[in-house]
This record gives structure tokens, C-alpha cells and sequence, in this order.
């Protein structure tokens, strides 16, 4: 009886909001950033303010924010309160206070209505508050699931409906899977190129999301009344996996009914549009890092002040926080227009040190404006080939693919003076294949139509029978990865069309390979068409070899390897066989995840083929993997190479290195380079060939034999070709034949002469953006949560070299350079302070355009290694002198710190190279920004089993060689809370290594031992040692044994003669050696005022 009276409760349970009356209620949001543990620090935000609400006509509702308050905190949970952001709260006012309207029927909200001049960022707060009011109930069941559609997109939400009896109020308990939704509603950077590893998920995961509603309602005598709800969301993530420790972001909504009023709210003014629906719309959150709180009010002048501080501060050492000045650099660029960019090239284009500076971020910033700058630039010859071919390799790989961007990358490729360059052209087609790739990978339907331009220059190139324009074609759709592509590309394949009869075997091999990134999007179209290519045996084996990597990348069923298991056994050729079952062999060991049934089923193949192909000969063609997966860890890592080898003869026809990486549910083609060799193997056999009955050895020789002859091979035909490919994507490729090899070693001879006789006088520095990885995900509040991974690094070097060459070179030196430098002696002078900055941040928080509540771990490497070198080669006596220098060096030569911070402050991290921080702060309010440690002090007589302050130093010297090193180490954690692993990782931790500096000389004649070695210390790190014994024996071998040799002609008395004198002698040498060592060391302790003491060991 009671069920049926809460059913038909339920049928009233809609909250009701009368016409007439203004409902007030009290808001606020809190957005709380941090480890889970309470005495640790936190950052985040709260916003506070009245909110009205009434209704305006039938199913149309006024929403105002009254009096809104933004609160910012950074500190010791739960100790520190939370400070008011009174110049935030001031400016976001007007925003925040103009009221809203939304449709809003039987508890589900419709669409948002707001003036144009209302920001993006401040609608979101609105739609914070319009979730909690979003309520689909069914007036049938108490207890029941369905799909919602909220701020995070439309997720799996649960319900549970209850009432008390005694005041019959109505509880409704919701809760939501943020995991588990469709259109989700996610902003990511950075992982266009990664596969999602599904099954490296289903035991662990890295980040899980879950948000609870609970609300109280009061029967009134219109219908119910919504009194009270909250909402606790949580965000958690780990890098490895949250069984192991995890921050949090956890965000706290509470509505509380203060009064029914009849006042009625003023609408505004201006006129309503419509602004979308309860999904949290992204504004400007891309272009602002999570590291840093730019306030870009002159683009132009402060990317002008960014630049100059890099050129002055990187030239004769890197400066240590170079790599986070590049970032900023970045993101000015990124927020820069095409007239910002252009003014800025304008500027600083005739100052090399900016110029450079400037060649390298505008890649990197990946907007249109400045892959239409790198376009323009070259266009109007403002850019010389290298820098161009530098920047645009790097520019359509980084820039956001959209079809602006791809229809930029279409109209460069098409471009006639583009066409004239054949490399650069190819550099562009494979950039173009991957926007495509990175493009469809954003989007839920991926037309094909980016890829027609491409499908019709493949049909027309196999019109007109042109291999290279193929091949280029293959490699683009490869790249991209489409599945709409497989058609076009099986016109190429043998038994699939009927161009395919004309293509030489490498067209085959592109055919194949370009497969392998449709196989991964569909696995199941590209097996059957791999399959019947391994199966035919009429095909070429290298051919037959490529099918079945493709076939196995499919990760085949236990069935389909039991069939491929009984081809095998069948097979007539050795190296097909070979190869096919070391591949599979090789499985049987796999720990990934994502191979598990694929090892099991390799498992079965392995018993069925072991008894026949167990013993291969190793120079048969193979295929190795090895992977090692840590679950606990949620990563791990993979290596693959193919040797694919030609019956025929010695040089492998192909070889094949890949490395793949897994992390935090991911997985990725990390890095895979390939050669083949097919014209030199071509190239081979028509030289006079050994003895087909000869062995292995004999076959070995007459080939090595044949490669330094490689001067007489034909100039006109490829040698070879070489690939490179990153994250899946084929980055570049070349071919290689005896005028490109000829060309490179007179180019770079002729050029490196010259540059030495003239003498060089050079200032490298050399950024680069190793890591930027992103994910924005919306919060009930409506502020963005954010997390990110960012890592940069810079290094220089000045460097001073000078040449003396006798006798002196001509000046043409554009033929037989090399011959010419065989009969010279060159004498060397080079002084060079290379050093490296490494940064890299970890974020978790807020990244709001007005302000940022962040956790942080940061750490950075800085090193410094200058060094000088004197050396002289005498050529023609084949005498080589090579003198080590001391050089000025810094007092420490690598620096390796951590830091894990929350706050509001501007960052400012060199102070240890590694913590933790919690950092808040506010455009509007840059003084009062602040930075904590996540370790709070520890209090006197706290206790743990790793103290929670550690400083040591260690110093030690490296045997024989007696170079002395000193290591410094500083941590600052807070183990003493307890134990727990994380406890030891917040804090501060930094170490410092220093190295003495020295000299060496070493000295190499063809005809005799070598002289010897000096070593000079620097008294400040330590006294010099006795000279090592183990080099005064090795003397008196030397010398017993060269004068052994000079009277190997004599009888055997005159021998036993010899070598007794050569052992007296050598004993004498020794005392004497001794003798004088001591005398040297004794002279040595007497100079106490000499700055440096010297060593010297002769051999």
C-alpha cells in the first residue's frame, strides 16, 4: 500500500515554481584542488551569490545572480580559510549579475538564452546553476537508471526516490558516472596520435569522475517545493593509477531556499539569443597554460620583450628558466593574429638570435595565423630553404587541425613553387595526411572528402605509370588513416587490382604498410585482406613478410593464428617461414595488455609449428618483441624489429625498429625508423658474385668487399631508402643512391674545411617543446578543471674554433677535397660551454581566464659541461695528439630539482628544482598572488621512518682514472604525517654535482705505444693520489714487448739474453718511475700556493 502512495507522490515530485513569485535562494560553489589528506596544501575558488528565479511565461524562466562573491584559496587544509578576490569579484560583476532565461519543463532544462555581451566564462557559472535544477523524473518508479544530459555531456545517471513519513519530505538522491557519458563534452590536446588501450583499463584506471545530488522537497499546497540540494562531485587522477594515490579535484554545490518574494526581476536590455543548452561551452581555455597567467594586452611589445631576454640570456650558457620563457613565449604567439606575427618578424627578422627564437615557437604555437606566416614568409623568399622545410615540418604537425588548416596544407602542397622543390613537397603531403588524421580524430563523423585531392593524384600517378607519385600517395593515405581509403589503396595490392601487376615490389610494400593505421580503427576490414596476402604464394616474400606484420598488428583471434599456424607449416619458402614463426614465437612472451588473448592464441601456434621451424638459422629473416608491462603502475613499454632478408644474398632487404610506449590507460607507436636496401641488393648482384656453393663466411666477404666499392655502382638508380616516423605518423622519408652520398660527404667536407680555416665564433641555442598534453573537463560549477602535462627544454653553446692547416688548402676546394687532406697536418682549437634547461610541469586545478587555482608539481634539470680541446693531426705520419683543456666551468655542473606547489603567486621556480606548490592568482589582482608548499612544516618532535628534512653531501672519485666528484642533496618532504608514499614525494627535493676540472692528453702513433696521459686537478675538491700502479705495469709490458719484437731475429740464447736484460731494465724503470714520483710529489706538496697541482702518468 505504501509503494503505491509513494507512486503516486512521485507523480508531484517536479519542483514547482509558481508564476508570480520570485523563489530566492542562497548559492555557492567551491572548487577544492589537492591530495585527499587533510594537513596538506590545496588550491581552488568559490563562487557565492543569491540567486533568483522566476517564472516569466509557460516554460520560460528569469535566472539572476545577485551580489556575486569569488573567493580564491591557497593553503594548509582544512586550517586556512578561503580570501575574497575583491578585483575578480569587481570585474566579473556585470557578467555574472545580468540575468539569464532558459526553457525549462517537467524538471529537464532546455535551451539558455543570454545578451551577446555576455561571456562565455560567466554563462558557465549560470549553468552550474541550472544542473542542479535539471531533475528527470518518472512518475512510475522509485529506483531506475538512464542517460542525462548535464555540463559533462550526457551521462549514465542513477536515481533513488524517497519519503519520510512522519514530515513527508521527498529526498532524491542522483548520482552520475562522469566516465561513462556520450557527447562528452572534453577538451584534449596532445592525444590525436594515441590509441586507447581499453584493456589496459578495465582493472585500474588513471581518472574517474562521479558526481551526487541529493534534494529535499516539501509538499506545499501548489505542488512541491525544492528547499535544499547538494552536490559533491569528485574528479581523481593518477599518472599511474589511483589505488596508488591520487589528487583530487573535488567541487561542492549547495542551494538553499531563503524566501518566495512577489518583486519581479528585471530582465536586461539587450536582446536574447539563444546560447546553446546546459553543456559547458569553451571559450579562450586553449590558449591560456595552466603554468602561466598572462594578462596580453600588447601582443607585439611583450612577445618583443620575451624575445630579448631569450637572445641576451642564452648565448655564452643556457639560463635556467629558458625553457619556461619558451613556453611564454608560445603562448604569446598563440594569442598573436597574423598582423601581430608579421610585425613582430618585421622587427627582429635581421637579428639572428631572435630570428632563430622566432623560427622555433611559431610552429609550435599550431594556430592558422602562423602556419599561414610560414606560408607567406617562404612565399615572398623571406625564408631560406632549411629554415622553411624546419618550420613547416614542425607547423603541420603542431598546428590544430580543422578544415582551415587543412585547406592552408592543400593550397601549399598545390603551390608551383612548392612543386619545384621535391622534398619539401613530400615534408607537406605527409603533414597534410596527418591533420587529416589528427582532424578525424576530434570529430565524430570524419568525411572523406580531405582525401579526395589525395585519392585522385594516386588514380592519376597510376595512370601515367609514376612510381614515385605512388609511393608519396601511399605514404599520405597511410598517414591519415582513413577506412575509407582501403579501396583506393587495394587497386595496389596483388589480387585485389589490376594495376597492382605492373607495380614494381616496393609499390606492394607501401600498399601494405599503409594499412597499419586503418588497422587500428578497423581492425576487422584489414584482416581478411592481409590474410589472403601472407597466403599467396605466388607474391614476393619481402611482400608476403610486410603482410604479416599488418596481419598481426590486427591482433588476430585464436582461430585466425591457428589458421595462419597451418600455412606456415605448409610453406615452401624458408624466409618466409622464419619469419612469420619468430614473430609469433616472440608473442607468446607478451605481458601487454592489449596482447594477452594475442600471446594465448601465438601459445597454441607455437606447440603446432615449434617440432619443424624451432631451429632457424640466424641470419634467416626474423622478427623480435619484447614487452615489459607494470599493472600496479598503469605503463609500460614495447620493442619490435624486423629483419627481413633476400635468399639471394648477405645485406638484409629490410629492417624495421619500433618502439611503443603505454601510460595511464594509453598506448602509442612512440618512434619506428625502416631501411630498405632493395636497390643495393640489386646493385649487388650484378657485381661479379661469389660461388653460389660457397658458405656463409666467403658470401659475407665478397659482399663488404662489394659495399667498398660502392663508388662503382650505378649513379642513376636508388640504393636505398630511409624512413622515420613519430607517434604513428610518417614524418619523413628519403631515397638514397651514390649522387646523394657523393654530394653529402664533398658538401659537408667542403663546408666543414672551410668554416674551420675561416674559424668559427658561433652562439647555438636550440628550444624545443618535448611534451604538452592537456585535458579540460568541466565541472558542476561550471569552471573548467584541467589537467596537464608540459615539458621544454633549451639548450646552447658558444662556441670558438680555430684551424691552422700545412700546408694550406687551396682556395677551390670543390674537387678531391679528401685526397687533398691526407697529405696535411691540422692543427685544432675549440672552446665550447654546452649547456642544457630542462622543464617539466605537472598541473592539476582551475585554469579560468581570470584566474588560476592549481597544484603543481615542477621539476627541472640544469646542466653545464664547457670544456676546451687542443688537438693536432699529423696525416700523412698518421700521428694523432688530442689535449683536454681545463675550461672555466661553473661551481656545479648539473642541478636536478622538484617542487610540488599550490598558491597564487607568478612562478617563479629556480629556487629548488623540484616541488611541490599550490599556486592561486588572478589577473586582476597580480600582487596578491600566492604559492604554498603542498608539505606543511613539520612540527618539533614529529617522528617518521624517512626523516621528513634530509641534507647530505657525498663526494667520491671514479678508480684508476681518479676524477673526483661531489653530489649535494637537499629534500624536504611530509613523511611525517604517516606512511604513506605520497607523504615522501610533496615537498621540495633538489641535487647539485659537481666535477673537478682537469686535463688530459693522449697521444696516438701508428708505430708505437702510446706517450701519455696527464691529468691536471683542481685543488679545491681534493689532493691528487699516487700515480696508479696499474699504468706503471702496463709500461713495463709495453716496453718488454717492444723489445721483444726488435730482437725476434736472434738465437734463443741471445733471446733468454734479451729478456733477462728487458726485465732488469724494467725493474730499474720502475724504481726510477717510483723513485721519481715520490721526488715529483714531494716538489708538488712544497708549492702551497700554486692554484692547481699536476699529475702526470707516463706509458
Amino acid at each position: 500500500m505504501r509503494a503505491i502512495v509513494l507512486a503516486l507522490t512521485v507523480a508531484f515530485v517536479v519542483p514547482d515554481f509558481g508564476a508570480g513569485k520570485t523563489y530566492v535562494y542562497n548559492y555557492e560553489g567551491q572548487l577544492l584542488g589537492g591530495l585527499p589528506q587533510e594537513g596538506l596544501g590545496k588550491a581552488g575558488i568559490k563562487v557565492s551569490s543569491k540567486v533568483l528565479l522566476r517564472a516569466e511565461a509557460q516554460n520560460t524562466f528569469v535566472l539572476k545572480l545577485a551580489d556575486p562573491q569569488i573567493y580564491e584559496y591557497a593553503g594548509i587544509w582544512p586550517q586556512d580559510r578561503f580570501a575574497p578576490a575583491a578585483k575578480l569579484t569587481e570585474a566579473l560583476t556585470a557578467d555574472l549579475a545580468t540575468p539569464i532565461k532558459f526553457e525549462y519543463a517537467n524538471g529537464a532544462v532546455g535551451k539558455v538564452f543570454a545578451p551577446a555581451r555576455v561571456s562565455a566564462a560567466a554563462l558557465n557559472v549560470h549553468r552550474g546553476v541550472l544542473t542542479i535544477l535539471q531533475l528527470n523524473l518518472k512518475n512510475t518508479q522509485n529506483v531506475y537508471e538512464m542517460h542525462e544530459a548535464g555540463p559533462h555531456g550526457v551521462c549514465k545517471t542513477h536515481y533513488m526516490i524517497t519519503e519520510d513519513e512522519k514530515t513527508h519530505e521527498i529526498t532524491v538522491l542522483k548520482s552520475k558516472d562522469l566516465t561513462n557519458c556520450h557527447e562528452r563534452v572534453i577538451k584534449d590536446t596532445g592525444f590525436a596520435h594515441a590509441e586507447k588501450c581499453v584493456e589496459c583499463q578495465q582493472r585500474l584506471q588513471s581518472l574517474t569522475g562521479t558526481a551526487t545530488y541529493n534534494y529535499t522537497m516539501k509538499p506545499t499546497d501548489a505542488g512541491v517545493q525544492l528547499s535544499e540540494a547538494t552536490v559533491d562531485e569528485i574528479h581523481q587522477y593518477s599518472l599511474f593509477n589511483t589505488r596508488t594515490g591520487a589528487v583530487q579535484m573535488r567541487v561542492k554545490q549547495t542551494l538553499q531556499l531563503m524566501e518566495v518574494q512577489n518583486t519581479p526581476i528585471a530582465p536586461d536590455t539587450a536582446q536574447y539569443s539563444a546560447r546553446g543548452s546546459l553543456k559547458y561551452e569553451f571559450g579562450a581555455e586553449l590558449l591560456q597554460t595552466p603554468i602561466q597567467l598572462l594578462e596580453i594586452k600588447n601582443a607585439v611589445a611583450q612577445t618583443a620583450e620575451v624575445l630579448q631576454h631569450l637572445a641576451a640570456n642564452n648565448v655564452d650558457m643556457v639560463h635556467e628558466d629558458a625553457p619556461l620563457k619558451f613556453l611564454e613565449l608560445i603562448q604569446l604567439l598563440r594569442a598573436a593574429t597574423f598582423e601581430n606575427i608579421e610585425a613582430i618578424w618585421n622587427q627582429h627578422k635581421t637579428k639572428p638570435l631572435h630570428r632563430q627564437w622566432i623560427l622555433d615557437a611559431a610552429p609550435l604555437a599550431g594556430t592558422p595565423a602562423a602556419l599561414r606566416f610560414i606560408n607567406e614568409k617562404f612565399q615572398a623568399d623571406e625564408f631560406s630553404a632549411p629554415e622553411f622545410t624546419r618550420a613547416l615540418l614542425l607547423g603541420l604537425h603542431m598546428a590544430t587541425a580543422d578544415p582551415e588548416a587543412i585547406q592552408q596544407a592543400a593550397s601549399l602542397a598545390q603551390s608551383p613553387k612548392i612543386s619545384a622543390m621535391p622534398a619539401l613537397r613530400e615534408v607537406i603531403m605527409l603533414g597534410y595526411g596527418s591533420m587529416v588524421a589528427k582532424y578525424c580524430a576530434e570529430v565524430h563523423t570524419c568525411s572523406a572528402d580531405h582525401l579526395k585531392p589525395v585519392h585522385d593524384n594516386a588514380a592519376e600517378a597510376i595512370a601515367k605509370g609514376e612510381i614515385s607519385e605512388i609511393s608519396l600517395a601511399l605514404k599520405v593515405l597511410g598517414n591519415a588513416g582513413h577506412p575509407a581509403s582501403l579501396k583506393p589503396i587495394m587497386k595496389l595490392l596483388p589480387g585485389f587490382g589490376s594495376a597492382a601487376a605492373a607495380m614494381p615490389t616496393r609499390v606492394h610494400v607501401d600498399a601494405i604498410l599503409a594499412l597499419r593505421n586503418i588497422a587500428k580503427k578497423e581492425p576487422k576490414l584489414v584482416q581478411p585482406v592481409a590474410l589472403q596476402l601472407f597466403m599467396d604464394k605466388n607474391l614476393h616474400p619481402e611482400a608476403r613478410m610486410v603482410a604479416c606484420i599488418v596481419l598481426f598488428e590486427t591482433k588476430p583471434s585464436a582461430a585466425l593464428m591457428s589458421t595462419v599456424a597451418g600455412e606456415i607449416e605448409k610453406e615452401p619458402r624458408n624466409e618466409v617461414a622464419s619469419f612469420a614463426y619468430s614473430y609469433i614465437k616472440s608473442l607468446t612472451r607478451s605481458t601487454a595488455p592489449d596482447m594477452v588473448k594475442v600471446a594465448a592464441a601465438a601459445n597454441v601456434a607455437v606447440r603446432i609449428l615449434s617440432p619443424k621451424l624451432d631451429r632457424q638459422s640466424y641470419f634467416s629473416s626474423t622478427a623480435y618483441h619484447s614487452d615489459l608491462y607494470v599493472s600496479p603502475l598503469m605503463a609500460g613499454a614495447a620493442g619490435t624489429a624486423f629483419i627481413i632478408n633476400d635468399a639471394a644474398t648477405i645485406v638484409p632487404r629490410a629492417v624495421v625498429a619500433k618502439a611503443r610506449a603505454y601510460l595511464a590507460g594509453a598506448a602509442s607507436d612512440v618512434v619506428e625508423v625502416g631501411v630498405r636496401t632493395e636497390g643495393l641488393q640489386e646493385a649487388l648482384q650484378r657485381t661479379p658474385a661469389a660461388d653460389k656453393n660457397a658458405d656463409r663466411i666467403t658470401k659475407i666477404k665478397h659482399t663488404l668487399q662489394a659495399l667498398m666499392n660502392w663508388k662503382a655502382m650505378p649513379a642513376s638508380e636508388p640504393l636505398g631508402s630511409i624512413y622515420f616516423k613519430a607517434f604513428g605518423q610518417e614524418i619523413a622519408f628519403t631515397n638514397i643512391d651514390k649522387t646523394f652520398i657523393d654530394n653529402a660527404i664533398e658538401q659537408a667536407t667542403q663546408e666543414t674545411v672551410k668554416a674551420l680555416q675561416a674559424g668559427i665564433s658561433y652562439q647555438f641555442a636550440k628550444p624545443m617543446l618535448g611534451t604538452e598534453v592537456r585535458r579540460i573537463i568541466p565541472t558542476a560549477v561550471g569552471v573548467p578543471m584541467e589537467l596537464g602535462i608540459y615539458s621544454a627544454a633549451v639548450a646552447a653553446a658558444a662556441v670558438n674554433v680555430k684551424a691552422t692547416v700545412t700546408p694550406p688548402l687551396p682556395e677551390n676546394l670543390e674537387t678531391g677535397i679528401l685526397d687533398q687532406l691526407r697529405k696535411t697536418d691540422i692543427e685544432l682549437q675549440a672552446e665550447a660551454r654546452p649547456g642544457v634547461a630542462t622543464q617539466t610541469l605537472a598541473v592539476i586545478g582551475v585554469n579560468w581566464p581570470l584566474i588560476q587555482a592549481v597544484v603543481m608539481a615542477r621539476g627541472k634539470i640544469h646542466t653545464v659541461a664547457p670544456f676546451k680541446v687542443a688537438a693536432r693531426a699529423d696525416i700523412p705520419r698518421g700521428n694523432i695528439k688530442v689535449q683536454i683543456l681545463p675550461a672555466a666551468a661553473p661551481d656545479h655542473v648539473a642541478a636536478v630539482s622538484t617542487d610540488y606547489t599550490i598558491g597564487k603567486a607568478s612562478f617563479n621556480p629556480q629556487t629548488v628544482p623540484f616541488d611541490t606548490v599550490a599556486v592561486v592568482r588572478n589577473l586582476e589582482d597580480h600582487p596578491a598572488d600566492r604559492e604554498i608548499s603542498l608539505a606543511p612544516a613539520a612540527p618539533s618532535g614529529a617522528q617518521s621512518l624517512i626523516p621528513a628534512s634530509i641534507q647530505k653531501s657525498l663526494c667520491g672519485k671514479v678508480p684508476y682514472f681518479q676524477v673526483k666528484g661531489c653530489i649535494e642533496v637537499a629534500s624536504r618532504n611530509a613523511g611525517f604525517m604517516g606512511y604513506n608514499p605520497i607523504y615522501y614525494v610533496v615537498g621540495q627535493h633538489s641535487a647539485r654535482i659537481s666535477v673537478e676540472r682537469g686535463k688530459w692528453e693522449v697521444y696516438i702513433a701508428p708505430e708505437k705505444a702510446p706517450e701519455k696521459s696527464v691529468r691536471e686537478t683542481n685543488p679545491a675538491l681534493g689532493e691528487t693520489q699516487e700515480e696508479n700502479i696499474i699504468l706503471l705495469k702496463l709500461r713495463e709490458y709495453l716496453e718488454a714487448g717492444l723489445k721483444k719484437s726488435s730482437s725476434s731475429s736472434s738465437s734463443s740464447n741471445s733471446t733468454s739474453s734479451s729478456r733477462s736484460s728487458s726485465r732488469s731494465s724494467s725493474r730499474s724503470s720502475r724504481s726510477s718511475s717510483r723513485s721519481s714520483s715520490r721526488s715529483s710529489r714531494s716538489s708538488s706538496s712544497s708549492q702551497s700556493s700554486s692554484s692547481a697541482r699536476k699529475s702526470r702518468v707516463c706509458l
